[in-house]
């Protein structure tokens, strides 16, 4: 039985997932990364899952990659790159695509410590919310010579620029949860008793939301990183096209018409 994750779902379809290995601050070895995958795979094919909380037990939100323990199968004859860059590919990699393409909305909940691959997963949420204590340390190259992962080599620069990337990537510095906040690499900074009460009231909000919707948003913010004002335009037209046909449209036009708060529940 895998128990390094947690798993909630509370009566408004917002599913907790904390990450349970609060010994090693969450560090990620095989059993936490294919167990957080199981937890999303479900979530996808769980009508009752309208949004998503990941957070941490413990001290930590996630330590990186476990160096120690990972308890990945034996890799026999293989150098340690070509081992890692196994692991990448059918573990690392596969989960940041699943919580980034969940057809849920995510809301990421940094209650301490993320370093290395902890920021690249911290990051993975379409909102994050990190507890004051909180903070961020890209200790990839400073401490071990190699570069950020887990998504970390796009988000961090993407969402703070290059030179903060830079400086994150090549000093190793920690970023409290005020100076993420402040820089934009996240959403919120609140107090640490507040954090999950925080995170609860987005992922409620979204959840009560037109979720495929909301979703439709995130994946056009993500799009528009890599192209033209013109590509945008032709992108939302064409979304616009589908989402103007959609149940969630037509009963956010009704509920508007008949001056009521709208219901997105339940409209397949």
């Amino acid at each position: 039985m895998n128990n390094t994750i947690e798993k909630n779902l509370n009566d408004n379809g917002v599913l907790r997932l904390s990450l349970n290995r609060p010994d090693t601050l969450n560090a990620m070895n095989a059993d936490l990364i294919m167990g957080l995958l199981e937890g999303l795979n479900e979530a996808k094919a769980d009508k009752k899952v309208r949004s998503i909380i990941i957070t941490g037990n413990g001290r930590g939100f996630c330590s990186g990659a476990d160096l120690v323990d990972g308890g990945w199968p034996k890799t026999r004859g293989l150098t340690p790159g070509e081992a890692g860059s196994v692991n990448m590919e059918n573990a690392f990699n596969p989960l940041v695509k699943a919580i980034t393409q969940s057809t849920k909305p995510v809301v990421n909940a940094i209650n301490g410590i993320a370093a290395g691959g902890g920021v690249g997963l911290a990051l993975t949420g379409d909102i994050v919310v990190a507890a004051e204590s909180a903070k961020f340390k890209l200790v990839f190259g400073p401490n071990l010579g190699i570069i950020s992962d887990v998504g970390a080599s796009w988000f961090v620069p993407n969402l703070i620029g290059r030179a903060r990337a830079n400086g994150m990537g090549l000093l190793g510095d920690d970023i409290s949860a005020q100076q993420a906040k402040e820089w934009g690499l996240i959403w919120d900074c609140v107090p640490d008793n507040e954090l999950m009460v925080v995170s609860e009231k987005i992922a409620n909000k979204l959840a009560n939301g037109p979720t495929a919707g909301l979703k439709e948003i995130v994946k056009a913010h993500d799009k528009a990183l890599s192209g033209s004002l013109s590509e945008q335009l032709d992108y939302e037209k064409e979304i616009q096209r589908v989402r103007l046909d959609s149940k969630e449209f037509k009963e956010g036009v009704s509920a508007f018409i008949e001056k009521r708060k709208p219901n997105f529940r339940d409209l397949d």
